[in-house]
């Protein structure tokens, strides 16, 4: 990523099957955003989240392949995005744990869903938890880790999602202040303004648990029919009708441009029936659909490519997020114990002090069990102030890392390196430590060279 890209990340829950919902609010703004010059983006399926949704094993997988098919007919290219699945990726369950040791039960108290099914049970008599699983409770968490995973910046989102992003913020920035550094990007919702919440055929939100929806990849004969289904008041033709409370014009509001839409608000203060009206609605969705349609069908009778395209964008996004939660292991106290931190008998290391006596930073290589090399910078305390990415040979870290000792207190040359060394180089720069701990291990080093001399 170039320090001047914006990440955007978004997914779908892997629990039915795409609806126009879901392409209005998340796959086509998602899929637009990513076209964007200044953004790097990430698309995920959520299968963890389906869990909380449904029992049904044969639905998780099933809508799987549908959603990830449906993402790639609507344009989505994963050789210039991330593409995954959210289970191929083991440290978001991890996170997952350290931020759910951070978030306050009060705010996830105040989740809509959560409050929702509260309501719910008190409305019919029941206890208030009756039916609710620690799933739905802890949903907001899951989506904060699928999120400050990877840094995101913006999150395309319906508006009924917007909270969840707040939650992400709100938990990100507790962690940040609570392990003093700068460790999470807080990220923004993003909405299309003209897009609200598009309405079901029954003229609730269009939802799979209220039965409302309009599949997306339906046959041309049978979108027709279902859009055709979609309840409307009892105002004749030629009586005026308000767009403002119309199911129809919602919908066609949300596949039609400036000029159709005023168009179509011109034709229901004349009075335009309702049949006619959803004659146009199935005309303009049909027309966007179509092309995509076909490109669908190809695509879910081969899911042995998308399931070679999911785990090569998982094997790419881990490359970024591994190397933050070694950070964020460090950060909480999950480290190995022949690595302690501080001062160990006798004080400092010797390793850890210059030559005038002081305690001294630490650029430390080593091999992880994967077989690579890595290195980190620590501070003189033993904090760890930047992780490296994972290279195949000893002599590319190292290379790199008496490269970043050598820039000094350079910050365009200490820019340049961590751009080539550092999965996330935008998370940690620009960073006054960083730059302060390579000054002075290089000046140690001048300091040790006169001395020889």
């Amino acid at each position: 990523m170039s320090h001047d890209q914006r990440r955007i990340l978004t997914g779908i829950t892997t629990s039915g099957t795409p609806h126009l919902g879901n392409y209005v609010g998340a796959i086509r703004p998602a899929i637009a955003a990513s076209r964007r010059a200044d953004a790097e983006s990430f698309y995920f399926l959520a299968d963890y989240h389906a869990l909380i949704k449904t029992g049904d094993p044969a639905r998780v997988q099933q809508s799987t392949l549908e959603i990830a098919a449906s993402w790639l007919a609507c344009g989505l290219d994963p050789d210039t995005v991330h593409f995954y699945r959210q289970s191929d990726i083991p440290e978001i369950p991890e996170l997952t744990w350290f931020l759910t040791c951070v978030t306050a039960k009060g705010l996830l108290n105040r989740a809509h869903a959560y409050k929702a099914a509260v309501d719910q049970n008190s409305a019919a008599g029941e206890d208030a938890d009756a039916g609710i699983t620690a799933g739905l409770y802890m949903y907001p968490v899951l989506m904060a880790a699928d999120i400050l995973i990877f840094n995101a910046h913006e999150v395309p989102v319906g508006r009924d999602q917007i909270q969840h992003i707040e939650m992400a913020r709100d938990i990100g920035q507790r962690f940040n202040h609570l392990y003093g550094g700068d460790y999470f990007t807080l990220p923004e919702a993003r909405i299309e303004e003209n897009v609200a919440t598009l309405p079901g055929t029954d003229g609730r939100k269009m939802s799979k648990s209220y039965d409302n929806t309009i599949p997306l990849w339906l046959p041309a004969k049978d979108l027709r029919k279902a859009i055709l289904g979609i309840v409307t008041d009892s105002r004749a033709p030629g009586e005026a009708k308000d767009p403002e409370t119309s199911n129809i014009f919602a919908i066609y509001q949300a596949f039609a441009n400036a000029d159709e839409t005023a168009a179509m608000r011109r034709a229901f203060a004349d009075g335009i029936a309702w049949g006619e009206a959803k004659q146009a609605l199935f005309e303009r969705v049909d027309a966007e659909l179509a092309p995509m349609r076909e490109r669908y069908d190809a695509l879910v009778a081969e899911p042995e490519r998308i399931e070679k395209l999911l785990l090569d964008g998982a094997r790419r996004v881990r490359e970024i997020g591994s190397p933050l939660l070694r950070r964020l292991r460090d950060a909480v106290g999950i480290r190995p114990l022949d690595e302690i931190h501080g001062s160990v008998r006798g004080g400092a290391s010797r390793d850890r002090v210059t030559s005038t006596g002081s305690a001294l930073p630490q650029l430390k290589s080593y091999r992880e069990a994967d077989g690579k090399f890595y290195f980190k910078l620590e501070a003189a305390d033993g904090a760890l102030l930047l992780q490296s990415r994972a290279f195949a040979a000893p002599k590319d870290a190292g290379r790199l890392s008496a490269a970043l000792v050598e820039a000094g207190d350079d910050a365009t040359a200490i820019a340049a390196l961590l751009s080539q060394c550092v999965p996330d180089a935008a998370s940690v720069l620009p960073n006054e430590a960083i730059i302060a701990a390579l000054a002075r291990l290089k000046a140690d080093k001048l300091a040790k060279k006169t001395q020889k001399n």
